[in-house]
């Protein structure tokens, strides 16, 4: 829901927005084959090429995640660690991505996680996050999260969770790239 959120005001101010969920999609777990330190592509067949396709195009990758032991779930960790190919590209074959079709050589990165207990075990998915973003080009630009969420829909009953999204998505969108991240 605040993911929706997020991309309907990135929608409303005039971004091209596309929506990848991860349990739709067919993408196993990296291999650790090594087939990606030749050029920086992963050598696995299955949907991964469109997740890549996303990735590298985007000028903001947004990832949002019920907390799951202390970090995403299963599917969003599939995808997060085929970027093992996105590694092999920055660090082995050391060739940066290219501009996106806006002229950023920096993506932006912003998170979404919920979790069901009050004591807010983020620090690991965080820091999970921020390599994800790292291999992708992308700055930790932003997060929002929520703790005592646990229940599909409960976010809707915290005060400003959804309208802060919508908010986020409008200025990932609209803010400068040289504004610092929030």
């Amino acid at each position: 829901m605040l993911l929706d959120r997020f991309l309907q005001g990135a929608d409303d101010v005039g971004a091209e927005v596309q929506k990848i969920v991860a349990a739709r999609v067919d993408v196993s777990g990296c291999i650790a084959c090594d087939g990606c330190w030749d050029d920086g592509y992963c050598i696995v067949k299955d949907d991964w090429q469109e997740v890549y396709q996303g990735l590298v195009t985007a000028d903001v990758i947004a990832l949002a995640s019920p907390l799951f032991f202390w970090n995403v779930t299963s599917q969003a960790k599939a995808i997060i660690d085929r970027c093992q190919s996105q590694w092999a590209r920055k660090f082995v074959v050391k060739r940066p991505l290219p501009p996106t079709a806006a002229g950023h050589d920096r993506r932006r990165g912003v998170f979404f996680c919920v979790g069901g207990t009050s004591r807010g075990y983020f620090e690991g998915v965080k820091e999970t996050v921020k390599d994800f973003f790292l291999v992708n080009e992308a700055d930790y630009w932003a997060e929002r999260l929520y703790s005592d969420i646990d229940a599909k829909g409960e976010i809707e009953d915290h005060p400003t969770a959804l309208a802060d999204a919508a908010e986020l998505g409008r200025r990932a969108v609209e803010e400068s790239w040289e504004t610092s991240k929030r």
